[in-house]
This record gives structure tokens, sequence and C-alpha cells, in this order.
């Protein structure tokens, strides 16, 4: 996926993203960091096509995402929005379902193709047990899996996550990040996600986007990017960065 000096605005007079160009990795995890209001999750709007670029164009195996037919752009790439709604009386499996309605026309059944895929996303997610509980009576991790299940049943090579750990505790943040990083490492899916947590971004991407003012200030490996001098330009606040036999790389703020 290429990005070519795409600019973007809300309300045609102040620009949120500013000529930006750049491009998305095949077959890794790519993650957009940076402060509130930077443009992350715009950035990732403009990717999924759910914003349409004042200027500059997007393009998807070299076609521009704007020439790509809705069911067409819905089987290359799927989006995991940061906030969802569906009846609550809705079962696991039944959400799950209508990722496969690009695959179908007002008077399809369900196929055999179709069962495989909600199948597997089910067992992606570690919801098959679940598949006929109400989403009502779900915690706010297991809601946010059913969510990716629904993306993957598009089966798309493409999964674009808006702040996807938002509102979970500690543990459904880890179990979700380490979902993200299987479902690339096993299945070859390409992930983008925004991420507030540098230290998450830092241990779950192979590729980080760091944005300040609507731009890309430095794209890159994790231990290229993330440097006290880089998160002190784009946050203002001054951190050690830390190197741990068992934890890996990891920041220290110690100030602003």
């Amino acid at each position: 996926m290429d990005i070519k000096e795409v600019t973007f605005s809300y309300d045609k007079k102040r620009n949120t993203l500013h000529g930006i160009d750049s491009s998305i990795d095949t077959g890794k995890v790519t993650t957009i960091i940076g402060p509130n209001g930077c443009g992350k999750s715009t950035l990732l709007g403009v990717l999924s096509n759910h914003y349409k670029p004042k200027s500059g164009n997007v393009l998807l195996d070299g076609k521009s995402l704007a020439d790509f037919k809705p069911k067409e752009l819905a089987k290359k790439l799927a989006v995991v929005h940061q906030q969802n709604n569906a009846p609550s009386d809705m079962t696991v499996e039944k959400l799950t379902a209508y990722g496969r309605i690009p695959y179908k026309n007002l008077f399809s059944s369900t196929t055999t193709d179709d069962e495989e895929a909600i199948e597997w996303a089910l067992a992606s997610t570690n919801l098959l047990e679940k598949r006929n509980i109400p989403i009502d009576s779900l915690s706010g991790g297991q809601m946010q899996r059913v969510w990716i299940a629904m993306a993957l049943t598009q089966q798309t090579p493409y999964l674009f996550l808006d702040e996807p750990t938002t509102y979970l505790d500690i543990f459904y943040q880890y179990e979700l990040l380490e979902l993200v990083r299987n479902l690339n490492k096993q299945h070859g899916i390409s992930i983008v996600m925004v991420l507030h947590d540098i230290n998450q971004a830092i241990k779950y991407s192979d590729v980080i986007i760091a944005m300040k003012d609507g731009r890309i200030a430095a794209k890159g490996k994790p231990q290229d990017v993330i440097t006290a001098e880089m998160i002190k330009e784009i946050y203002g606040v001054n951190v050690v960065v830390k190197h741990d036999p068992e934890a890996g790389m990891y920041i220290v703020p110690v100030g602003i």
C-alpha cells in the first residue's frame, strides 16, 4: 500500500494531514503512534477509505482506493473501528457472520466457504465456545475479539485496528495484542493499528510510524524510531530507553 502526498481536511479550511508520502509494508505489523490530535486515527481512516483525501492518493496493489467498488475493497481490507455497535441480543456467531456480506448478494444463502470462514475466525479469536452467547454477556476484551472475528471472516490481506486496546484492562490489552501478533505471524495478515501505549507499540510492531502535527516524523523499526530524542520531540516528555534480556526494549518517563 502506497501513500502519495496525501492531504486531508475535515472542514476544508485547516488541514489535519499534510502531504503524507509513505507506504505500508506487506506482511508486517505497522503501528501508528503520536500525541492526541496528531492525525493518527485520521490517517488510518484515509488508509481504510473511510475518509477521502483532499489531495493525493492511496494505492492498494497499484490501484487507487477510490477506484475500488465497495465489495471489492471489502475483500482487500477489513477495519475494526474504535467504537462499534450491534443489537445486544445478537449472538457471537451471528455478528461474526456479518463479515461475509462482501461475498454475498441479496438472495445468497450460506455457503461452505462462509461456514469455513466463520469457523476459522471464531477459532482464531478463541470464541468457539461462546458462539451461541448473546454479545451483551461478554466482557470488553471478549467483545473486542468478536469485532476482530467479524473482520477476519472478510478474509482480507489487510486488517486495520483503530486503538483496539482502548477501554480494556491490562490483561485484555495484552491478550488482544498477542492475538494481533498471531494473526500476522501465523496467517500473514498485514496489520495497521493505532496505539497510545509506546511500550506496547515497541513490543508488538515490526514498523512504527510516529506522527506529529499531521505529518510523519519518523518511520522504521521500533529500535530505530523510539529514541529519547524522538520521544521528546514528539511528546515533549523526557524518557530513558532501557534494554532488558527478558523484557526487551522499553521506555521509562522521567519528567517533562
